[in-house]
């Protein structure tokens, strides 16, 4: 596992150097949101009101732009094409879409498969949350900032159940939770720094290629695991490499008495920096801060998918009151999403006890690779739009997009099932066996 954090710690970190590297001024901004008050298609240009103030300013359409292309009165996310001249438009997104019936259901379905990862295996909400938004057609920081702001009222629900199922570490998840917020400011950071000077297609670029990393090494890892702990009976074993770190007394030394943890305050601090980092570089904390308690500190995947579950609400919340603060929440959105994942993480947190701990590590590693194809099959088109390879011929980028649309379908379709069956196989079981102890009672009553 070693060499698989080490891979995880260099790419999250790989902006910092760059961001050293090109030193010397502030970036340019070539992202605004606000209102197009006009449009001139004689000298293809548009007004636009900025949000927050009432600047007016003009800007140029960019290469292939209409006047058709320019929605007037409402509120909009422009990104600017900075190698193309100040102030030329690249690329239009309305904030705020209209919803409809269809809309509106979706979002709800979405919202209730989401929420059932959450509360089964402690994360997976916001990696398929994100990208289902943007393909109904939210823009990636209102899918971002409206996903933050279901999520951490829907992780409160879901660590509370988990808590009185007498599965999460409240501790644990505080002591993980201050780190992370640390690294929810540095990822910002690296974040800003490459939207600033490379745009969306750098950002959407650097996020795929994250995420690919990220879930491919870690799915992976954890599959296996999963395979080797169904074979051997379904007893978890806390890894070597918790059981050396436990070993290691370097104060301050911290005890976890739900996780069963004794262990240095030192190893759970890259945990929660990388938790914080994912979190605000790709909108997923989990499917690294899970691993990292299961693996590095050595609790059980029950307790590390509970406890994940209060990081979340205080990242969360935090990451709200910031995007707020933006004004880049589509409070609709919020809302039909939270209404049908509130309902679906009580099953999933109900769900995880009557399952094996080795079924929510295989659920975790199936959605994970699968969102890893979805993610993948988004890299050529980035690429392209960087001009850092030849422009995709429209024929393959439909295929590509339409495979990375089915592939997050399949992940949600997948999570779900695999979850309802689990969980409906381990209620029968436990019926069975209470009824069977029952008539064992009756036959043999003890006197």
């Amino acid at each position: 596992m070693k060499p698989i954090f080490a891979v995880l710690f260099a790419v999250v970190l790989l902006g910092m150097p760059l961001a050293r590297a090109h030193a010397g001024g502030p970036p340019p901004k070539n992202v605004m949101k606000g209102v197009f008050l006009s449009v001139d298609e004689a000298a293809n240009t548009a007004d636009i009101r900025l949000d927050g103030n009432d600047q007016v300013k003009t800007l140029t359409l960019g290469d292939g732009m209409t006047a058709d292309d320019v929605t007037l009165n409402k509120k909009v996310l422009v990104s600017l094409d900075t190698h193309a001249g100040p102030n030329v438009i690249n690329d239009i997104s309305i904030m705020f879409m209209n919803m409809t019936v269809t809309k509106i259901i979706a979002f709800l379905l979405i919202g209730f498969i989401g929420g059932l990862l959450s509360g089964f295996i402690g994360s997976g909400g916001a990696f398929v949350l994100t990208p289902a938004m943007m393909s109904l057609g939210a823009p990636g920081a209102v899918a971002v900032a409206s996903n933050m702001c279901h999520k951490f009222p829907k992780a409160m629900v879901g660590a509370y159940k988990r808590w009185k199922y007498g599965q999460a570490d409240i501790k644990l998840g505080l002591v993980m939770a201050v780190t992370a917020i640390i690294g929810v400011q540095i990822g910002i950071k690296i974040q800003k720094f490459i939207l600033n000077h490379w745009g969306n297609a750098g950002s959407n670029l650097y996020v795929s290629v994250v995420f690919v990393i990220v879930l491919v090494l870690v799915g992976a890892y954890v599959f296996f695991d999963a395979f080797k702990l169904a074979k051997g009976g379904g007893e978890a074993k806390a890894s070597k490499l918790a059981l050396a770190l436990q070993k290691i007394e370097l104060w301050p030394m911290m005890e976890f008495k739900v996780a069963k943890v004794r262990i240095s305050a030192w190893v759970t601090i890259p945990v929660g920096l990388m938790t914080g980092m994912l979190a605000a570089t790709i909108a997923v904390g989990g499917f690294i801060g899970v691993p990292g308690m299961i693996y590095v500190v050595g609790a059980s995947a029950l307790v590390a998918s509970a406890t994940e579950l209060i990081i979340a609400f205080i990242m969360g919340a935090w990451g709200s009151i910031q995007w707020g603060i933006s004004g880049l929440i589509d409070i609709r959105m919020t809302l039909l999403i939270l209404a049908g994942s509130l309902v679906g993480v009580q099953l999933g947190a109900l769900g995880t006890t009557y399952v094996k701990d080795y079924m929510i590590k295989i659920v975790m590693a199936s959605v994970m690779l699968i969102v890893a194809i979805s993610r993948g099959a988004k890299i050529p088109g980035y690429l392209a739009d960087l001009n850092l390879i030849p422009q995709l011929k429209e024929s393959v980028a439909f295929g590509l997009n339409t495979v990375s649309f089915w592939a997050l379908m399949a992940a949600l379709g997948v999570a779900g099932i695999i979850i309802t069956v689990a969980m409906v196989r381990g209620m029968i079981q436990d019926r069975s066996e209470r009824h069977r102890k029952s008539t064992s009672e009756l036959q043999h009553p003890v006197t």
